[in-house]
């Protein structure tokens, strides 16, 4: 007998087939599982490893043995005559028919009932993403210069109120990813796609631009422009135009065109900003050097003036730069008002020092108010305000805003951890747990996110369904403040304490306040407010949301929860002396 016939007769490459059909139901099986219960990625890459592990197995399994009447028996044991491989063989072939027919409903489904879910619920016909433009210049350096460009396109277009822009974490989101046109709509919810590419060489540029209609993949306008690098504000004025003209926006006013600056000056911003966006202490260090580069050949361009008290924030808000870099970020954002007093993003930087360093609730909301007025549209100040509405608690209203916010940027991680957050705060636990573990779908390492979904099981009463989870939380102060909450809930005091202690040992400074609400939930009155005068003492921009905050609950009733409070200008009447409204574009 031939080696394919004996395969055949042994039924070997029935088991190959029966083990892929099997092993790619699995896959797709865990996929959800991995999603839902937002377990690690490695879950997934295990199962993958353990399956392909298990396919020459499976193979070297039906060589050797036979299934007879009698049971599982090695296949040289069975009399020829006795056989009953063929029996065997048509039981394998039903098998693999109905998995077949499993797997390509599930295909079905997948490809063409969800897709036409999606693609129904883009309703909004002036919707458009700006996808990273492409390098293709020799030298890679220049990428900066084409992502650069089409954020600052993406930027222009977000100012005009009709045209409904998807911000620029989504739509950058899926760089360098091979998909489609009509699937990235699909996941961003748009109909329109503005797509391109840029060529630099000796001080000249080709840039080319294409806006697809999302629903047919049709072309609906192409250029390609040939320019001098001087030209290239002028070239990004005209895109924007015609993209307007293409999708036939009635303008209420002027068309936002780019601020006019040297070419130099222009191309240092663009490169800061591209660094900036790698978020790595040496890489903001970098991002703020180039902005000053900028400004140094341009002293009057306010958008780098923006864009340094933005990354100075950055810096004091991760840590590496706690409390004085607060103080040159206001002065770059007063120099930024100075030049130009309408530049509305730089009103809402110091919006945030004045809610998260100054802890002045009126002064952040003057700020807001002002930048919301001179741009409504702004998705950047929209979040800045929906928090100060948070911590003025005021959280239904926070929560219409920051869904506003993640709808124009579904698969920003960020946008949904702050929803989520929010909808903690509001009691709604489904919601907030729903959230966060988007937060972990998009992002499986995003850093608090375990820990926010651990937070909101507790509330919800499945403290030891929450331990698992917290222990995943990679970030370590985040993590053992988790553990210090969750492990009391369940009965753990020792390791409750232990989490405590070295949270305080390794960062007191730091996480002065999340120690204050440790101390607080598990009942210890006297440490609790010993920590929240330690976090007045140290500036902890956590105490922005100490009136939301849940885990205070058992301050309350303490006389001294009151005068703290109003100690922070965050007592009922205080608060209430906050007037602060947002209008969202389009109500």
């Amino acid at each position: 007998m031939s080696w394919l016939a004996e395969l055949r007769r042994r039924n070997v490459l029935r088991m190959a087939v029966l083990y892929v059909i099997a092993a790619w139901l699995i896959m797709q099986f865990a996929e959800v599982v991995i999603t839902l219960a937002a377990l690690p990625t490695w879950t997934g890459q295990t199962t993958l490893i353990l399956l392909t592990i298990g396919f020459p197995i499976a193979l070297i399994f039906s060589w050797f043995y036979e299934i007879t009447p009698a049971g599982l028996t090695l296949e040289k044991d069975v009399p020829l005559g006795e056989s009953i491989t063929f029996i065997t063989g048509r039981r394998i072939d039903f098998i693999v028919i109905a998995l077949l027919a499993s797997a390509l409903v599930m295909f079905a489904y997948d490809k063409w009932w969800i897709r036409s879910e999606a693609t129904a619920v883009t309703t909004e016909p002036n919707s458009i993403a700006v996808l990273p433009f492409v390098n293709m210049s020799d030298d890679p350096v220049q990428e900066y210069f084409s992502e650069g460009l089409a954020e600052e396109l993406l930027n222009q277009m977000t100012r005009i109120p009709s045209l409904k822009v998807i911000s620029r974490t989504s739509s950058f989101s899926f760089k360098g990813e091979n998909i489609d046109i009509v699937t990235i709509a699909e996941r961003l919810n748009v109909r329109h796609i503005l797509e391109g590419s840029v060529r630099i060489s000796d001080g000249n540029a080709r840039i080319s631009a294409t806006l697809v209609d999302a629903r047919d993949d049709r072309t609906l306008w192409s250029q390609t422009f040939d320019r001098n690098l001087e030209d290239i504000l002028s070239i990004q004025n005209e895109i924007a135009r015609e993209v307007v003209d293409a999708l036939h926006i009635t303008l209420l006013g002027d068309m936002p065109s780019a601020r006019k600056t040297d070419p130099r000056a222009y191309a240092l911003y663009l490169q800061a900003k591209f660094v900036g966006n790698q978020m790595t202490p040496d890489n903001l260090e970098r991002s703020i050097e180039l902005y000053r580069q900028a400004l140094a050949i341009d002293p009057g361009y306010v958008p780098a003036w923006e864009g340094l008290a933005w990354r100075l924030t950055s810096q004091a808000n991760s840590g590496l730069r706690p409390g004085e870099g607060y103080e040159p970020a206001r002065e770059a954002a007063r120099q930024a008002l100075e030049i130009d007093p309408n530049f509305a993003r730089a009103h809402g930087r110091l919006g945030w020092i004045a809610l998260f360093h100054d802890g002045d609730l009126h002064a952040a909301a003057r700020h807001y108010e002002r930048g919301l007025a001179l741009d409504p549209t702004d998705m950047v100040l929209l979040g800045g305000a929906a928090t100060l509405l948070q911590n003025l608690g005021r959280l239904d209203d926070a929560i219409i805003v920051k869904r506003h916010v993640s709808d124009r940027d579904p698969v920003y991680p960020a946008g949904h951890a702050n929803l989520g957050i929010a909808s903690l705060y509001a009691g709604d636990l489904d919601d907030a747990a729903s959230n966060f573990r988007s937060t972990l779908t998009l992002s499986p390492n995003y850093i608090g996110a375990r820990c926010l979904l651990g937070m909101t099981m507790l509330f919800a009463g499945n403290a030891e369904a929450a331990l698992p989870v917290v222990e995943q939380e990679s970030f370590e102060p985040y993590r053992l403040i988790c553990l210090g909450l969750v492990q009391h809930a369940i009965g753990n005091e020792a390791e409750s304490a232990s989490a405590l202690q070295k949270l305080i040992e390794a960062h007191a400074e730091g996480w002065a306040y999340n120690i204050a609400y440790i101390f607080a939930y598990r009942g210890e009155v006297d440490a609790a407010f010993e920590w929240l005068d330690k976090a007045v003492e140290y500036r902890d921009g956590g105490l922005a949301d100490i009136v939301v905050q849940p885990f205070f609950n058992n301050l309350h009733g303490d006389h001294r929860w009151s005068a703290f409070l109003a100690r922070l200008g965050k007592s009922p009447d205080q608060i209430a002396a906050v007037g602060f409204s947002i209008s969202l574009p389009g109500d």
